[in-house]
């Protein structure tokens, strides 16, 4: 995260340089086991995912991206997920973190838009499908 802040060969180009100015503004919340601080524009979660989502929707009529799929997936089984976008990549890995997480109940889905860019990754944005029961 820091390193948009911090290494000047991350604004070599103008894309680079504008993303750079995008993801340095944006305030983010850390939620870690670990860390005792961190810097930039960031501070450390403080409370539940739940109350620091709750939070952060209070305070912007804007999405409230998460990222990371550990916190993501706590996020998705708390049902605080309306929408899931995901950029695939064409290449197997052979392990780590599972793309999505696992759940305790089906979360369904609906396809809402497709991208695939020319270095062949692809985008997805999924909407939360309405409950069946509705």
């Amino acid at each position: 995260m820091l390193l948009w802040e911090t290494d000047p060969s991350m604004r070599d180009n103008e894309l680079g340089a504008e993303f750079a100015d995008v993801w340095c503004a944006i305030p983010k919340v850390v939620f870690s086991r670990t860390l005792d601080s961190v810097q930039g524009n960031a501070r450390l979660a403080e409370a539940s995912v739940a109350e620091e989502a709750a939070a952060a929707l209070d305070a912007t009529d804007k999405d409230v991206p998460i990222g990371g799929a550990g916190l993501a997936a706590t996020a998705i089984e708390l049902g605080l997920v309306d929408e899931l976008r995901m950029f695939r990549n064409p290449v197997v890995v052979g392990g780590g973190t599972p793309f999505l997480p696992p759940v305790t109940e089906d979360v369904r889905l609906d396809l809402v838009e497709t991208r695939t860019f020319g270095s062949r990754a692809i985008y997805e944005r999924y909407g939360r499908a309405p409950d069946k029961s509705d």
